[in-house]
């Protein structure tokens, strides 16, 4: 077993169905812990659905319908999501789990313990849509003076009896903090933004409504208090705790926590890297290693809204251009942290270019080449040929690139290092015409294949994270055993000894990546 990994996206607020930010999030995710179990490492990855608070309670009512029946069917749907794009979590929390209630409670009772709740009057700026309060110098005037949150969504006035946690107490453990672990917040642009915040000074932060009862009971030392139900999100927070076990020491708890990375949209990293600490050193918890606040992923350039009609549902998404076509896209053309914008032929054309055209064709010709020349067997061959030496050389790097970059999250720069590699093996199909050494030089022919099948393998392995699926596909083409296909696997050469002793030969190969073709309403849109 491995070096423990624990990875958690934010969780989702099930009010609608999930739209592409929510796919973009979950397949950045998944592919950071598929590239972390093919590092070697114990990858354990969390999501799940954030069902309480007044957002939630107030379209329930306009649907018709409970709350609770709203989030049984909306929660249904992420799940559905994570299926067809081939997110492979371990944990699908709901907060409105019993479980998850209780690790909330524990919470509280520990903040309070500290001396770090206490009842006061709450007077402010609130917005339902962010389930966020904000201090007036915060807002921002919108059409006819309406005043905005810095998210542009309508704030109300609020007046009620609140549970306060001293936030104020913690503003110079957390910029001591931000310094001792300059890597904390992610990327820099958000570390900035975020120390900016606390050095302007905390404000103690209102945790709990009256004005509704759609949340977790506040506990009190003789029950839960019916008046109070708690803010959403020392609430939905929580659940990074509930998925491990906690309070109970669990084997998860111990192996797993501190979390190595909370991966979230941008929007919401105030509460992941200021309260979320902060609640967390009070309940006298370890603090998470890293928070990463991704970019948002815009529709043509613009942001997805209902009122413009742009709203873009992943799945169908997914099944128009395929599931393993759209992810390799998301990883490749956005640079992880900034906003990324997303259209029907850059996906087509980017996939056309470079995994049907480089990579599929490659593995197509070089496969076709082994199963009609050679009868689909390699047989021993090892070559000092400095051409050969070199394309081995290239492949070989990828392991070390690729690797390099996506540990840093640099996701685009680590599957170009990849795309440097496929198109230097079809520069060296091409420079050594294989089908012409057929009739000149049948062994040299037979050592320029098992290089490429070799290099094929290397890059293969190192972009399955991204292509699971497809990449899954092709190594069964290759006959690659199931346990040999992971990175830490790649210096490993008993698998092909193996297969040549038993006289294993290659099948006729199936395309892995066909073209996308667009439909004409679609380059016309």
């Amino acid at each position: 077993m491995g070096e423990p990994y624990y990875l958690t996206t934010a969780i989702s607020y099930p009010n609608g169905r999930p739209h592409i930010g929510h796919a973009y999030e979950a397949i950045a995710a998944d592919t950071i812990v598929r590239f972390m179990r093919s590092i070697g490492r114990d990858a354990r990855l969390q999501t799940g659905t954030d069902e309480h608070g007044l957002k939630m309670a107030q379209k329930a009512r306009d649907m018709g319908t409970t709350a609770r029946a709203l989030a049984d069917e909306m929660s249904q749907y992420f799940k559905d999501m994570c299926a067809a794009l081939n997110i492979e979590y371990d944990v699908f929390i709901r907060t409105t789990e019993p479980r998850h209630h209780e690790t909330t409670r524990e919470l509280w009772r520990r903040m309070k313990a500290n001396g770090d709740l206490y009842l006061d009057r709450y007077e402010g700026w609130y917005s339902v849509r962010d389930e966020a309060y904000y201090d007036e110098s915060e807002l921002i005037a919108g059409e006819g003076g309406q005043k905005l949150s810095p998210q542009g969504t309508p704030v109300e006035w609020t007046v009620e009896e609140s549970w306060f946690f001293r936030l104020s107490a913690y503003g110079d453990r957390l910029l001591a903090y931000y310094n001792d672990n300059p890597d904390f917040i992610r990327p820099e642009s958000r570390r900035n933004e975020i120390a900016r915040f606390v050095e302007g000074g905390l404000r103690d932060l209102s945790v709990s409504r009256t004005s509704f009862d759609w949340g977790i009971k506040v506990p009190t030392d003789d029950g839960d208090d019916d008046t109070h139900v708690m803010y959403v999100w020392v609430d939905a927070l929580t659940n990074y705790l509930t998925g491990l076990g906690w309070p109970e020491e669990t084997e998860e708890f111990k192996r797993f926590w501190p979390a190595d990375l909370h991966l979230i949209g941008k929007d919401i990293v105030r509460f992941h890297a200021v309260y979320w600490p902060a609640f967390l050193m009070s309940a006298g918890l370890a603090l998470p290693k890293q928070v990463f606040g991704h970019g948002f992923l815009l529709n043509r350039g613009q942001k997805e809204s209902k009122s413009l009609g742009n709203v873009t549902d992943p799945v169908d998404l997914a099944a128009r251009f395929g599931v393993d076509p759209l992810r390799y896209f998301l990883m490749r053309e956005v640079v992880f942290g900034q906003d990324g914008s997303y259209s029907p032929e850059a996906i087509a054309n980017r996939c056309n270019a470079e995994l049907a055209n480089s990579y599929g064709n490659l593995v197509q010709r070089t496969l076709s080449m082994i199963f009609k020349n050679i009868g689909g067997e390699l047989g021993a061959f090892s070559s000092a040929e400095a051409d050969d030496v070199l394309l081995a050389t290239v492949a070989a790097a990828t392991r070390e690139d690729l690797p390099r970059e996506f540990a840093a999250l640099n996701f685009s720069a680590g599957i170009e290092a990849w795309m440097r590699a496929v198109f230097a093996c079809n520069a060296y199909i091409d420079e050594q015409a294989p089908w012409t050494l057929r009739k000149t030089d049948p062994e040299r022919m037979r050592a320029v294949l098992y290089t490429l099948f070799m290099a094929i393998r290397d890059l293969t392995i190192a972009i399955a994270p991204v292509v699971p699926a497809t990449a899954a596909k092709v190594l069964d083409q290759l006959g690659i055993p199931a346990e040999q296909r992971r990175i830490v696997d790649l210096a490993n050469g008993d698998w092909y000894l193996a297969r040549v002793a038993t006289g294993e030969r290659l099948g006729q190969p199936v395309g892995a990546f066909p073209r996308i073709e667009l439909e004409s309403e679609e380059t016309a849109a």
